[in-house]
């Protein structure tokens, strides 16, 4: 079984000429014509959409998930933190008016 993959642009413009799947010198289980219109390959499974290997993918996963939990864990910390200081602001705050020192008092009838 084999397959063609027709003449196509690459992204630099550039005219790559179609070929036969799999390629003389490449994998033998390569039989299918797979890409987009400016990059064509052979690969083994038809639904395949990236002629690269995967396993670095993981790695990226892996490593937004730590970034990620580590931002949590520091938006975590700040709530609590903001929390606990509107807390202790409001706590201490003195129950009853400040004495300024004046008293105020009703004006009066005062006759002249």
């Amino acid at each position: 079984m084999s397959a063609e993959c027709s003449s196509y642009l690459n992204a630099d413009k550039v005219l790559v000429s179609g070929f036969s799947c799999p390629r003389a010198g490449g994998d033998a289980r390569a039989v299918f014509c797979c890409g987009f219109q400016d990059v064509k390959y052979c690969c083994d499974d038809p639904h395949s959409f990236f002629p690269y290997e995967h396993s670095y993918m993981w790695w990226l996963s892996v490593g937004a998930l730590v970034g990620l939990s580590i931002a949590a864990v520091v938006l975590f910390a700040f709530i609590i933190t903001v929390c606990v200081l509107c807390y202790l602001f409001i706590s201490t705050k003195p129950r009853s008016k400040l004495d300024t020192g004046l008293s105020l008092q009703t004006a009066g009838k005062t006759t002249c």
